[in-house]
């Protein structure tokens, strides 16, 4: 039996880049038929980005496409419209993340393609809300960044770095496209109710904002008290009336840090995270674990306000403890009484944990060819009936005749979209021979 979710679902991806492609990428992975509609000759723009082997697709292209179906079309041409309008006719979900405009000057809006099929949910990715004065910028994963709070509130508060920062993490592209898939899925579930597709609209400044919530609640906070008890600056520093940057401080009402290990002087990443609970019984606990049995009773440690008010004496103590061991061993000590606690792992340490290889954390995908295997991020749930399968991501085009073909067309009438354009680059006209002397 198969338990895909999406079996029997299919999808038309008009997307390229990172935000719409993850999105899509998802939706096969859980059963869907996706069909991705891709420029003859030319294909996603990540295909060549960053290549790691001249005249194969990049890691990024083969990380974001898996399990797709390539249609090289062009859906300018007037063949290549009515393909388009063709698939969209038998499709469940149509995507596109292209720039404002595009697809309304294509001819193929919410408006119009709602008419062609009003069952097929409309989804979109776009920079900002259509309410916000940036709705027609041209937005990339930084841009989504720095308008949504999350630079601003990253990065170190004081010298020659404090200055904001973009997280390693893409909250503005395959953030966007989880929170596009969301939309997508509960428009799935509406349709069983209504019969009718609707229009899902996903800025990448609001998925990004969405994962901002706690800043939002800090501003509130700061605006209320003039100060923030949990940030570095407090007590001794000074507030402006905006959150400001905290370094590596956990920000909620726990003491958190990044601590130098051993080794830190050659290895960047010879750091562990360890968190100071709020409650008597797990301090106590964290007491015991460090050593530091005297700051139970040491008024200026032994309650979470004192705390608050002497980290920067608490972060040097710890380090006392962490830098003279290696950053596992760290964990090994505390994590048994119940500290919150974690190295810092590069992405080699994470690629190369062989624990992780479960079936959905990380994955191996067979590209074959001269890529053979690669490794990317698989689903990041899991169901208890279900596991998905990771296959290859496609050749440009290399499923153009199949699709077509169950689209109704004759071999005669693909041979004509080759020839004007439609399915393959026009040929390049000839350069006139240079006339003899």
């Amino acid at each position: 039996m198969n338990t895909a979710p999406l079996q029997g679902i299919k999808v038309v991806d008009f997307t390229e880049v990172q935000s719409g492609p993850s999105c899509t990428q998802m939706l096969a992975w859980l059963g869907a038929e996706v069909i991705k509609i891709e420029r003859p000759g030319v294909g996603d723009a990540t295909r060549n980005e960053i290549q790691f082997m001249a005249g194969e697709p990049s890691y990024y292209f083969l990380q974001l496409n898996s399990d797709k179906k390539s249609l090289a079309l062009d859906a300018k041409t007037p063949d290549g419209k009515e393909i388009l309008t063709k698939l969209i006719k038998e499709a469940d979900i149509f995507v596109e993340n292209l720039h404002p405009g595009a697809m309304d000057k294509l001819g193929f809006s919410w408006e119009a393609v709602h008419q062609l099929n009003p069952r097929c949910i409309y989804g979109t990715i776009k920079g900002f809300p259509l309410s916000s004065r940036f709705k027609d910028l041209k937005a990339y994963e930084p841009i989504a960044q720095v308008t949504a709070g999350a630079a601003s509130t990253t990065g170190w508060w004081q010298g020659e770095h404090d200055v904001p920062t973009q997280s390693g993490a893409a909250l503005g592209d395959s953030n966007s496209g989880m929170h596009l898939l969301i939309g997508l899925l509960a428009a799935l579930c509406q349709r069983e109710k209504t019969g009718e597709g609707t229009y899902v609209y996903q800025s990448m400044h609001n998925a990004c904002l969405n994962l901002c919530r706690i800043k939002t609640r800090d501003q509130l906070t700061l605006e209320k008290l003039g100060y923030l008890t949990q940030f570095p600056q407090y007590p001794d520093g000074k507030f402006s009336d905006f959150v400001p940057r905290s370094g590596n401080q956990e920000g909620s009402g726990v003491l958190g840090w990044t601590y130098k290990c051993k080794g830190w002087e050659t290895d960047p990443n010879a750091y562990v995270y360890v968190i100071l609970q709020r409650e008597p019984k797990n301090f106590e606990l964290a007491c015991k674990a460090l050593g530091f049995e005297d700051w139970l009773t040491n008024p200026d440690f032994n309650t979470a306000d004192a705390r608050d008010r002497h980290k920067q004496e608490i972060w040097a103590r710890i380090e006392q403890f962490t830098i003279t061991k290696d950053k596992m061993e760290v964990v090994k000590l505390l994590s048994p009484y119940g500290v919150p606690c974690g190295p810092v792992l590069s992405t080699k340490e994470i690629m190369d944990d062989e624990s992780l290889y479960d079936g959905n954390t990380l994955v191996k995908i067979n590209q074959g060819g001269k890529v053979g295997e690669f490794v990317t991020v698989g689903c990041p749930f899991t169901l208890s009936n279900y596991q998905p399968t990771y296959g290859p991501a496609p050749e440009l085009g290399g499923d153009t005749d199949a699709i077509l073909a169950s689209l109704g067309y004759t071999p005669e009438q693909m041979a004509a979209f080759k020839a004007n354009g439609t399915t393959a680059p026009m040929p390049k006209p000839e350069a006139p021979a240079t006339p003899a002397k």
